[in-house]
């Protein structure tokens, strides 16, 4: 059974920084990527960031492009998202996903979920 925990989210002013941790446990995730979503009030689930267990390679929404960064620890399986720079648009509920497909920008493309950790921004 695979497992995604979130933690780290949190309130800040725009302007800060915030550290998400998805700590994932159940599988070998050599052959998987991971993914960050996020969903804010009444919007769709946007694509964030994703990485590659097996590689590395990262892959970033426009809009958080030179200030989010998406890393790995392959040691503690645990996937993190460095948010720089943030702005009351980034606040949202942040999803990390796991997949073992190819497909990295769509929510469909995602096989495991966690339960989610709120991001909020004020100005």
């Amino acid at each position: 059974q695979v497992q995604l925990v979130e933690s780290g989210g949190g309130l800040v002013q725009a302007g800060g920084s915030l550290r998400l941790s998805c700590a994932a446990s159940g599988r070998t995730f050599s052959n998987y990527a991971m993914g960050w979503f996020r969903q804010a009030p009444g919007k769709e689930r946007e694509f964030v960031a994703a990485i590659r267990w097996s590689n590395g390679n990262t892959y970033y929404a426009d809009s958080v492009k030179g200030r989010f960064t998406i890393s790995r620890d392959n040691a503690k399986i645990t996937v993190y998202l460095q948010m720089n720079s943030l702005k009351p648009e980034d606040t949202a509920v942040y999803y990390c996903a796991a997949t073992r497909g190819m497909w990295l920008l769509a929510t469909s493309g995602y096989d495991y979920w966690g339960q989610g950790t709120q991001v909020t921004v004020s100005s």
